[in-house]
């Protein structure tokens, strides 16, 4: 094995967060909206709390989608993924709505 470039085991404990939006009637994917590592994710998963917006953790898809620029749309190549997060989120949000 190859050591670690310095710095990197550091980073990659860092706490990362990035954001999604998607419309169905006006947008043709997904797109990055915010991001952040440390203490800026901690922010940002904290909005989403406080704002009741679903929180998904997926280390990989987050790694990846960290790479991108914000409005962004996301590429072909992760749709598959981010649909069945989408879908699990719809349908959660449809559970809550129907017990109310």
């Amino acid at each position: 094995m190859s050591p670690l470039p310095r710095g990197s085991k550091k980073r990659s404990l860092r706490k990362t967060a990035v954001a999604i939006k998607y419309d169905r009637a006006s947008m043709s994917a997904p797109e990055v909206v915010a991001k952040g590592r440390g203490g800026v994710a901690e922010k940002l998963i904290a909005m989403a709390r406080e704002n009741g917006i679903p929180i998904v953790e997926n280390k990989l898809l987050v790694e990846m989608l960290d790479n991108l620029n914000l409005n962004q749309l996301i590429p072909g190549e992760l749709y598959q993924v981010v649909a069945e997060i989408l879908v699990a989120v719809y349908k959660a949000e449809a559970g809550v709505k129907k017990k109310f």
